[in-house]
């Protein structure tokens, strides 16, 4: 299950985006509202939840609640806001957020209403993503490929394979930097280091050989990486 967070406070989304991954959610943590409604215009069926908050730079969350809804989009949205007033919270819920939790708040709290969101929601179980050989399981965040042999068979990946083949599968044949990757994968952890990427697309390449698959992803020297949909 994947979730869009958008929040500017950098100790508050990191502390989000730990707390969700321990509970097994894939994370999407960006902290402006603009760059925000870019991935909702692109790809908002990969998500299961979001949590806006309400006053971050670019669009500001109710803005982008406004922007879901005038699409006909029916993602649940959890806004999060130092507003306590009755007019601000009757705000928010008008302009289509669909709960609303008032800063500071109790994890424990914040995770059983996305619960309840998802009980509320179950139209919106995500759908499968097929790419080439490859086929992603949103509702298992599991990734299968088809053998040689023509049967199909789980990658056993990590959380960071997962993610990567999956922005590559988002993406395929086209080419993808190492600046991107970072930035969708990465983000601003702490022990990031300027080889992780590399590493871990070895690891990925190596996986995807074992399963028969050793031109899947290509190397394009001195711009990054492309998934290949055809493979050569």
């Amino acid at each position: 299950m994947r979730i869009l967070l958008v929040e500017d406070e950098p100790d508050l989304g990191a502390a989000l985006k730990r707390s969700l991954k321990r509970e097994k959610y894939v994370v999407d943590w960006v902290t402006d509202g603009t760059e925000a409604w870019q991935f909702l215009e692109n790809s908002w069926t990969q998500y299961t939840l979001a949590i806006f908050d309400w006053l971050v730079p670019g669009l500001s969350g109710v803005e982008l609640c406004r922007r879901l809804r005038a699409k006909q989009n029916p993602l649940p949205v959890l806004m999060l806001t130092a507003r306590d007033r009755m007019e601000d919270r009757v705000m928010g819920l008008d302009a289509g957020a669909d709960d609303y939790l008032i800063k500071p708040f109790g994890m424990a709290e914040l995770l059983a209403r996305l619960r309840a969101l998802q009980r509320r929601s179950p139209q919106l179980q995500p759908p499968q993503l097929q790419t080439g050989n490859l086929i992603l399981d949103y509702s298992t965040s599991t990734i299968s490929i088809f053998m040689p042999n023509g049967t199909l068979q789980k990658i056993p990946l990590t959380t960071k394979e997962f993610q990567l083949l999956e922005y590559f599968m988002q993406h395929p044949n086209q080419i993808l930097s190492r600046d991107q990757m970072i930035g969708r994968i990465w983000q601003a952890e702490a022990d990031f280091n300027s080889n992780v990427v590399a590493a871990q697309m070895r690891l990925l390449r190596r996986k995807l050989t074992e399963y028969g698959h050793d031109n899947l992803i290509e190397t394009i020297y001195g711009m990054g990486y492309k998934l290949n949909t055809h493979e050569t």
